[in-house]
Formats: structure tokens, C-alpha cells, sequence
């Protein structure tokens, strides 16, 4: 049996027609030597009509469009280009120059193969990939400024979206900080109310003595610098849309009894007035206290809880729902370097301190927290050491925890604690102040943990 070395001319020819790939021969004049079977079947041409022709007449005939091997005379090395074939069919054709020993081109062997359903699938798949991204634009659109790549997220987002396609009472549920009012928003913006007013009333921030008229509006002269004219009430504004009353539980009692009349018989009376005036408004409704705890200590109508939690809606803290972090970071920093013309990153260990803090302020806190250190933060990376003291100091105190035993923990943590208070305390009776002991406590406890005192 023959080795490799003794394979003869026929042999070769025959290993070469029984490959799939096209394969052509010119010499180096770009006379046609040789071709396969595939290339007959791919250029739709006969060995017999092609052999001894020149790449300059295959050209013009329209067999090669253009000629490889003509490209690789002219160039003397390697071509790759992508055409077509009479049939349309796209072609992805390597011409490879043989030279001999002399450095003097010998041959040219052009392999050619049929690509057509390659870039079909390619141009479907960039179809489904920009569909795709269609519908991510889409989803965040409804979605609002709310970030939802946690479970828990998701779930709250999908429940307000199918809120949303009813017309019920809801509330929502959740600490300070933590997107309740997105949640009233996106509920909004995806109902069949979306075209009419979305009016935000904090209930918080409006004195107690202007809350009924801010509300239900007033009527010409009903006090003393009212306007002449009198004034709607938000309610009023908020006329087939939705109205979403934020801090429900700093609601007087008084208008307590207001606001559920106003919800069962869908018609306000403005302050001074006889009237009864018909509204439609949506009710949404928000707090970060547990209601029906305010209403056994006497401080929440039990029946104005029940009216307003038809339907309830949770968001949970930022702690709960960790993966959403870096999404919001990232959020920020893009928002922030776009407002602020910068070009600012976030290196990893400064990342993974953000993921370790439990940010009881929530969003809200972690928006200004971004906020701050891109500002103060010199150069185009926020390291570590850029970070709030009670930032970095939450994780060391974290990470000496591991492992150790409760008193050490104990005892870490409350120099931690002393450590990030002495940054904004300037007397010793203002660090007791602030941490809840005396004086006294507060001296011994800094002598014991090799902490100055404060000086003014």
C-alpha cells in the first residue's frame, strides 16, 4: 500500500472531486487547469467548456464575477471576496497562490462555497435580535423608569401591569424609597385611563389646615385670601384619570371621613360651598407604614383602610431584590455622565461594596448616593475609597463578621458605628445625642475602642 508521499496526479484529482467545496485551478498566465464536480454544479458549468479558457473571457462570459484568480495575479496573495453566481446565489470564493522555488507564481487554487443560507439565517437572526430589542425597548417603555431584573420585581411589575387592565382601588405598599410612586405611574400609564391626567398629591408635605382644599377645592370667598374666583380641587383635576395619594397615613382623621365618602359616592363638595359636583378619578394609594397596625392603635380608619386595599400591592426593599443593583447603578451612571458631560466608570470593589450595603434609604438613596460620588469623585474611576464612610465601614464590619463569635461582632460593630457618627458629631454630647446613651457611655466607649473624641 502507498504512503501520502507516492500519491500520483490521478490520485489527487480524485481526492480533490470528492470534496463539497468547489475547487478551481488556473496556471499563472490564468489559464483554467482543472475543476471539481462541485464547481461544475455550483457555476453551472462543463469541465470540458472551461479547461485551456482564459479568466479574462470566463469574465466576460459572466461564469466568474469577478475572477478570484485574476485578483491574486494581480496582487500576489491571498483573496477572499463574497459574489454572486448566475443563479443569484451568494458565493464566498479564497483564492491561494502557489508559488515555486524560485519565489515565481506556479498556480492559483480557488475554493469557492455556496453561502446563501448562511446569510439567510444570518439576516434572520439579526431580524429576531432586533425584534427582540423592539421588544425590550417596548417592555421598558411600559415599565417606566422601574428596573426588574429580580424575581421579586418582576412579580410586582407584571401585578401592576394586570391592575392596570381593571379600574379597582390600590394600594401599594412598601418602604420609603423603594418606587411607590413608579408603581402608581406604570399602573397609570398602562390603563385604559392613560389619555386623562395623573395627579400625585403627597399627603406628607401638604399642611394639615390646606389638605381639604388642595383636595376637594373651594368655592369664591370661603376664607380669607382664597382666590375670588374659587378653585378646583385635585380630584377634579384629576377627572377620568387617576389620582394617587402618596403618605395616605398622614391623612388627617377628619378628612379621613372625607376622603371615603368622596370614594363611595364618586362626588366632592368644595370647602364653602352646597354643591355636590360628580368625579371619576382612580384612587391609587401608597404608604410606607403598615396601616392596619395604625388602625388598632386608633390612628387610620378602619373603614377607609378596607376601601383603600381592594387591592394590595407590595414593593420590596432594595436588600430584597439585590440583582436589581447593578442594573440601577449602571442606570445612574449613564444618566449621570450624560447630565454631567462626563465619562465616568465604577471599578469592581467599589461595585462590590454597593451590593453588600443594605441601602435603607432604598432607589432613592442609591440614586443620590451615585449622584454624590460622581460629583466629588476626581479622575474617570470611582474606586473604593471614593465611597461614604458608612458605606465602606457596613462592609468591613460584614466582613470581620465571618467567622468570628458574637462578642467580637458585637464589639467591631460598635466601633463601626462610633467610627462613621464622630464624622458628623462635633461634641461628645452631640455623638450621645445622636446614638441614643449618655455622655459618660459615650467616653468610656471611645477610650475603649482608641477613638478621639470630637472637637468642635
Amino acid at each position: 500500500m502507498r504512503d501520502d508521499a507516492n500519491l500520483v496526479q490521478d490520485d489527487l484529482f480524485l481526492i480533490l472531486n470528492s470534496v463539497d467545496d468547489a475547487v478551481f485551478i488556473d496556471d499563472a498566465e490564468g489559464h483554467a487547469l482543472w475543476l471539481n464536480a462541485a464547481c461544475e454544479a455550483l457555476y453551472k458549468i462543463k469541465r470540458d467548456d472551461i479547461v485551456g479558457a482564459h479568466i479574462s473571457a470566463l469574465e466576460r462570459d459572466g461564469v466568474f464575477t469577478p475572477s478570484v484568480a485574476r485578483m491574486v495575479i494581480e496582487q500576489r496573495t491571498q483573496v477572499n471576496i463574497v459574489h454572486q453566481n448566475k443563479e443569484g446565489k451568494r458565493i464566498l470564493s479564497t483564492g491561494i497562490p502557489v508559488f515555486n522555488e524560485r519565489g515565481g507564481l506556479r498556480f492559483i487554487i480557488t475554493t469557492s462555497r455556496d453561502i446563501t443560507e448562511l446569510i439567510n439565517l444570518q439576516n434572520e437572526l439579526e431580524s429576531v435580535q432586533n425584534a427582540l430589542e423592539d421588544l425590550r425597548s417596548q417592555d421598558e417603555r411600559k415599565n417606566g423608569d422601574i428596573v426588574a431584573k429580580s424575581e421579586a420585581m418582576r412579580g410586582v411589575v407584571q401585578l401592576a401591569r394586570r391592575l392596570a387592565e381593571l379600574d379597582s382601588t390600590v394600594l401599594i405598599t412598601g418602604e420609603s424609597g423603594v418606587g411607590k410612586g413608579l408603581i402608581a405611574n406604570l399602573i397609570h400609564e398602562n390603563s385604559k385611563r392613560r389619555s386623562f391626567p395623573f395627579i400625585k398629591v403627597n399627603c406628607g408635605a401638604i399642611p394639615a389646615s390646606l389638605m381639604e382644599s388642595e383636595l376637594f377645592g373651594y368655592e369664591r370667598g370661603a376664607f380669607t385670601g382664597s382666590r375670588a374666583e374659587g378653585k378646583k380641587g385635585l380630584f377634579e383635576a384629576a377627572e377620568n384619570g387617576s389620582i394617587f395619594l402618596d403618605e395616605i397615613s398622614e391623612l388627617p382623621l377628619n378628612l379621613q371621613v372625607k376622603l371615603l365618602q368622596v370614594m363611595q359616592e364618586r362626588e366632592i363638595k368644595r370647602v364653602g360651598g352646597v354643591a355636590s359636583i360628580p368625579v371619576n378619578a382612580r384612587v391609587i394609594s401608597a404608604s410606607n407604614l403598615d396601616l392596619f397596625a395604625l388602625v388598632r392603635e386608633g390612628g387610620f380608619r378602619e373603614d377607609l383602610y378596607y376601601r383603600l386595599n381592594v387591592v394590595p400591592l407590595h414593593v420590596p426593599p432594595l436588600r430584597e431584590r439585590r440583582e436589581d443593583i447593578i442594573p440601577l447603578i449602571n442606570r445612574f451612571l449613564s444618566r449621570n455622565n450624560k447630565a454631567m458631560k462626563l465619562h465616568k466608570e465604577l471599578d469592581k470593589d467599589a461595585t462590590v461594596l454597593l451590593l453588600k450595603y443594605d441601602w435603607p434609604g432604598n432607589v432613592r438613596e442609591l440614586q443620590n448616593i451615585m449622584e454624590r460620588i460622581m460629583i466629588t469623585t476626581r479622575g474617570g474611576v470611582i474606586r473604593p475609597e471614593n465611597l461614604p464612610e458608612f458605606i465602606k465601614s457596613r462592609a468591613e464590619t460584614e466582613s470581620a463578621a465571618e467567622g468570628a463569635a458574637l462578642p467580637e461582632i458585637l464589639d467591631r460593630t460598635e466601633k463601626a458605628v462610633l467610627t462613621a457618627a464622630l464624622k458628623t458629631c462635633g461634641t461628645t454630647r452631640a455623638l450621645a445625642r445622636r446614638l441614643g446613651v449618655s455622655q459618660p457611655t459615650v467616653v468610656r466607649k471611645l477610650r475603649k475602642h482608641g477613638l478621639r473624641p470630637p472637637q468642635k
